[in-house]
């Protein structure tokens, strides 16, 4: 190789080791980056000038360029990235499931002062102080105020628990939102990535790391899948389906329900579009909605990704109210998994019992004494209606046709408010019904009620809301625990993908010194070569 080649391969040394020192400083600048990944230089050789062939060689003879600079990579594991968003994603279902229920028991610990287990323990007492004296105005007034506050705070209660499900359903409409944001971010990076590597000179690593970042940030919404193509692009699949193919995105839309205002996230390209008779465009989402709310959460199946799924379980899919608890098939399909559906329908169901049951006796009373004498007016109005505490607003039947006494439902007696006398509770023979009194007490004592299908056990009135109580505590417990598990999983797999892809100084600070050695070793090189020619030209010319 002649004296001006070997300045060539002395210049490829400076501009690879000027790259390096580059790629390094980079490094170092963005340690504390959200998001980035550590750079690192390939380098390779140039052509080797082949000068014999000599089979009786060892090796060919052969002359060296000098060296290339060939590529800087992003050192990442797919396999790290992969798990880390998985159980980023479990992690924020958990957390997301472990908020609402910390809600709702914010909820049942304190309502304007006093919480909703008293209002049942006074409406008890009430009772009890009745059946002391069942014909004294005093307890009867009492009884009619205890059931006026209970249904009102009853429906305090449950107005709470609607309200943050129109919190978690404007939470469902922002994740959305979010999750089709970063889908577009995705597209937009996906070409501009392809656009800087076509002519496979560089590698758009910065950009790289910004798709990554939102990677992560998507995985903690929904369960992905992510695969990249040989030209660059990211392909990403959301809950099963495609949601970034290339440089396009396949949004998710929102069908609102008519009746209670509830988001349904869906796929257009899956939902069917049809034209109804007043020639309105009416969405069939059965075939598109991004969630199958009946299917069953699981790890085994990883059906527990994603802080959206946490949402729209947590939410359900209307207002729960004690016919939802009727039937134990559909009370696994759709209720059993939704934190909010489960104890609205729970709560109603106390109050439906507790109405139902404090009418029912009193209307057995009015029938018995009626059956005695029929010309008998006991617990009845001038019209002859039997005096009941509770009245509905709508006078609606629920499913077995008696009066549909929900939570939202439920009047007290306007009559019997403003004069609770009018019970009396004075038999028409002029004896003090102490037999009808007696009947209410046994009403909160009797253990036959149970919370929902499942439970097996059974409980009276006055503990029906303490087991309710006990078991949203027992769950907030549950999702705690594994909230917390899930967390230390995510900050070990982080920790050990953080050793692949973090920059550590001190590495950084080492090949900084060995590139600038090999800088000045290259310089030297040159240096020498220089030197040569110079004196070369110097003997020539003398």
């Amino acid at each position: 190789m002649s004296l001006m080649g070997g300045l060539y391969v002395g210049t490829s040394g400076l501009q690879t080791s000027q790259n390096a020192l580059n790629t390094t400083a980079h490094n170092m600048s963005n340690i504390d980056t959200t998001g980035y990944t550590r750079q690192q230089v390939q380098q390779g050789t140039r052509y080797y000038n082949t000068i014999s062939k000599t089979a009786a060689a060892n090796a060919y003879m052969q002359t060296g360029l000098g060296v290339n600079y060939s590529n800087v990579k992003q050192i990442r594991d797919y396999f790290l990235d992969r798990t880390y968003r998985r159980e980023a994603g479990r992690s924020a279902f958990y957390d997301a499931s472990m908020a609402a229920v910390e809600e709702v028991e914010d909820l049942f610990q304190e309502l304007q002062g006093e919480t909703f287990s008293e209002s049942i323990h006074n409406l008890w007492s009430s009772v009890q102080e009745l059946t002391k004296d069942p014909s004294n105005s005093v307890n009867q007034g009492v009884l009619v105020q205890r059931c006026y506050e209970f249904i009102e705070r009853a429906e305090a209660v449950y107005k709470g628990l609607c309200e943050y499900q129109d919190n978690l359903n404007y939470k469902v409409k922002q994740q959305v939102d979010t999750i089709n944001e970063y889908g577009r971010q995705i597209c937009f990076l996906n070409e501009e990535i392809t656009k800087i590597e076509s002519g496979q000179v560089e590698k758009a690593n910065d950009l790289r790391d910004q798709r990554n970042q939102l990677l992560d940030e998507l995985a903690a919404m929904g369960h992905i899948t992510v695969s990249e193509t040989v030209d660059g692009y990211v392909n990403v699949k959301f809950e099963g389906n495609d949601f970034v193919k290339d440089d396009t995105i396949n949004e998710i839309l929102l069908h609102t329900d008519d009746l209670t205002g509830f988001y349904t996230p869906y796929w257009k390209a899956l939902a069917k579009t049809e034209i109804d008779a007043n020639g309105n465009e009416v969405v069939d989402i059965a075939g598109g909605a991004v969630f199958n709310m009946q299917q069953v959460i699981s790890t085994d199946t990883n059906t527990d990704i994603g802080a959206l799924k946490a949402i729209m379980f947590a939410r359900g899919d209307h207002r729960a109210t004690y016919e939802d608890l009727a039937d134990e098939a559909t009370y696994e399909r759709d209720i059993v998994q939704s934190v909010m559906m489960n104890v609205q329908a729970e709560l109603d169901q106390l109050v439906h019992k507790v109405v139902n049951a404090i009418n029912g006796v009193l209307t057995e009373s009015a029938e018995k004494a009626t059956a005695e004498d029929p010309a008998s007016t006991y617990l009845r109005d001038g019209n002859g209606n039997i005096y009941q505490i509770f009245n509905t607003i709508t006078n609606e039947t629920d499913q077995n046709g008696d009066p549909y006494f929900t939570i939202n439902n439920i009047i007290i007696n306007g009559e019997l408010k403003q004069a609770p006398s009018l019970l009396g509770f004075i038999r028409p023979d002029g004896k003090v019904d102490q037999e009808t009194a007696d009947k209410l007490k046994e009403l909160f004592t009797a253990e036959e009620h149970t919370l929902n299908p499942k439970v097996k056990t059974k409980t009276n009135f006055v503990n029906y809301y303490n087991n309710l109580v006990s078991q949203v505590a027992n769950t907030g417990s549950v999702m705690r625990g594994i909230s917390e598990n899930q967390q230390v999983t995510v900050d070990n797999t982080a920790a050990a993908r953080e050793q692949i892809l973090g920059v550590s100084s001190d590495e950084e600070l080492g090949n900084m010194i060995m590139f600038q050695n090999a800088y000045n070793a290259s310089s030297r090189y040159i240096n020498v070569i220089s030197e040569l020619l110079e004196h070369i030209i110097m003997t020539l010319g003398s």
